[in-house]
């Protein structure tokens, strides 16, 4: 019997949330800006975390994964302040087209 939610979708969502207040009120890095953290996945060991974000600055893209990049390990430490588990995620940030891509086609059909 599959259980609606597993302790991994818990902990998934529980490190969205908590790295969302981080991003907004700890991460000084100009280049981040404003971005919405959309889902987290862990691989099964919780050795890794893929943090889906979007943003509605495109053009600048890269500069925001370079910052998120750069203040991966900041944000781990912090993580790791509010959630005990036993090990914490390396975090991985990927771009989450999935906006863009509803809007397309929402214009085509229109």
């Amino acid at each position: 019997m599959n259980k609606a939610f597993q302790r991994s979708d818990r902990v998934a969502e529980q490190i969205r949330r908590d790295l969302a207040v981080l991003v907004q009120t700890e991460v000084k890095d100009p280049r981040v800006g404003m971005i919405s953290l959309t889902s987290v996945e862990l691989t099964p060991d919780y050795a890794h975390a893929k943090v889906y974000f979007t943003t509605m600055d495109v053009e600048h893209l890269k500069d925001i994964q370079t910052g998120l990049k750069r203040a991966s390990g900041f944000l781990r430490r912090e993580l790791g302040r509010r959630i005990k588990i036993h090990t914490l995620p390396e975090l991985h940030f990927i771009y989450d087209a999935s906006l863009e891509r509803g809007a397309s086609l929402t214009d085509l059909i229109n």
